[in-house]
């Protein structure tokens, strides 16, 4: 095996690699084998305070506040170039960190990140506001400026491109960033500060504080000179950052959970609608977000389709994420494998069938075999509650109104898709179905170019697109009165 160039371990801070002031650390585990990485700094309260005072003297003092926006996106696409170059480095560190197929990660999740920086690097010199004629005697117009300081935490599961949907936009708005990787998964985002330093990012723009979310995390979150917050991760994690974050009024963006309906009628092509669903809840082992955990099929082609599902899921290669043959790689930690065991019991208990899967594979690492649920009733708590992790619950629907109350009937609303060869039906269902993206005929697929996220349970505001850009800057007036003295 190649050797990977493993990042520095500790806190990345003003443009410096620094210990904990606590001198505390964690391990990072490799997920395939349950084997320890290395020992990585834990930032304290007062760690995240430097980090933040840092950020907060880049952005009103440093470079980064008095440079031209053209520069600014000259750095940025230098700092891709270079992301580009490490690229096979950064596949290898997040499939060894986050037991990601390094086939996924290459195809995936390296190219989404530099096509994010080079995305948002475009914008940087065409963030502007808009002269609006309120009045005759006056020049009234809007300026967008940068937001502040950005508290960016970033989820386990993604950890390369979720850091990037935020630190790019971040930066190029002429925000400074403060990043709190997932302490599971520190070591693609630290090489991104390695990178950061090549780049000529100024000291104090872009930080790193790993560490746990109880400690971390709530300093970051509660401290008074962050001014928005942008966070990835677990429903009942978001609602405590919206608690803590109202006695200061930072703005909040939140993107949590999900429990996404697939919906396939019979007039589908079911083998394209078989392998997306299959890839829909299997790809990451289930650990996505998005992932379409409930398949909603029409009664006259339920049994062919399970059965179907369920072959191409026996047939899954799951294994080494090393291996570019590998299909599904290891849950993240024993405590989610366990977590997600304990649902496949669940299912069971129920009433549920489980026509495949549902096994540990080994005794090493935390593999389980693609599981696949038929018979399952809406009301079921594995058709209810995200379980994150490679567990299809199909449901049967016999008309389009059933299949509509059913998919809207979770506490989520992030995605959904609908599958069928008849136009009129897709439209008015996408119309009908209450979440973020829906896609028609495909499962999955997305664009930096397009705004994520949803409601409910899955949060409030959105990621990528342009429109995410609003959440990183102010909007200000300025009044010019154009009124002559009078004589």
């Amino acid at each position: 095996m190649k050797r990977i160039d493993i990042p520095c371990y500790r806190l990345f801070i003003n443009g410096h690699w620094v210990d904990s002031s606590t001198g505390n650390t964690f391990s990072t585990i490799n997920p395939a084998t349950g084997e320890m990485i290395g020992m990585v700094s834990e930032a304290s309260a007062e760690d995240v305070d430097k980090a933040v005072m840092a950020a907060r003297h880049a952005l009103e003092k440093g470079p980064w506040a008095r440079m031209s926006v053209a520069e600014r996106s000259r750095i940025l696409m230098g700092y891709a170039d270079l992301i580009e170059k490490n690229s096979d480095e950064l596949a290898r560190l997040e499939s060894l960190d986050a037991g990601k197929p390094i086939s996924a990660v290459l195809r995936q999740d390296v190219p989404a990140a530099l096509d994010t920086i080079r995305y948002y690097a475009g914008w940087a010199d065409k963030i502007h506001g808009e002269v609006i004629p309120a009045r005759t005697d006056a020049l009234t117009y809007t300026v967008r400026e940068p937001v502040g300081v950005v508290a960016a935490i970033v989820p386990w599961n993604f950890p390369l491109m979720i850091a990037m949907w935020k630190i790019a936009p971040a930066l190029a708005s002429g925000c400074t960033v403060v990043l709190k990787p997932a302490a599971l998964t520190p070591l693609s985002v630290l090489k991104l500060a390695e990178l950061s330093i090549e780049a000529g990012i100024p000291p104090g723009v872009f930080n790193i504080v790993p560490g746990s979310g109880r400690v971390t995390g709530q300093a970051l979150v509660e401290h008074p000179d962050v001014n928005f917050i942008s966070f990835t991760g677990s429903v009942d994690v978001g609602r405590n950052m919206m608690i803590a974050a109202a006695g200061s009024f930072k703005r909040v963006g939140l993107e949590l959970g999900g429990k996404s309906a697939n919906v396939v009628f019979a007039d589908a092509d079911l083998d394209a609608a078989v392998k997306a669903s299959s890839s829909g809840i299997f790809f990451n082992s289930g650990q996505v977000c998005s992932a379409g955990s409930r398949i909603l099929v029409e009664e006259s082609v339920y049994d062919d389709f399970v059965e179907r599902l369920a072959q191409r899921a026996r047939t899954m290669r799951v294994g080494d994420p090393l291996d570019p043959q590998t299909l599904m790689g290891p849950l993240i930690s024993e405590s989610q494998m366990n977590r997600v065991m304990d649902y496949i019991h669940i299912g069971e208990k129920e009433g549920a069938s489980l026509v495949s899967g549902g096994e540990r594979l080994g005794n090493k690492g935390y593999f389980l075999s693609p599981a696949v649920f038929a018979n399952v009733k809406h009301d079921m708590r594995i058709s209810q509650e995200e379980i994150f992790g490679p567990v299809a619950s199909v449901l049967r629907f016999k008309s389009e109104d059933e299949a509509i109350a059913m998919a809207n009937g979770t506490r989520y609303g992030l995605a959904a898709a609908v599958w069928s060869q008849d136009i009129t039906r897709a439209h008015t269902l996408s119309s009908r179905l209450k979440a973020g993206t829906v896609w028609v005929n495909t499962y999955g697929p997305t664009d930096i170019r397009l705004p994520w996220g949803g409601s409910g349970d899955s949060g409030i505001g959105r990621e990528r697109g342009r429109e995410v850009l609003d959440h990183y800057t102010e909007s200000k007036v300025v009044w010019i009165n154009l009124k002559q003295k009078a004589a």
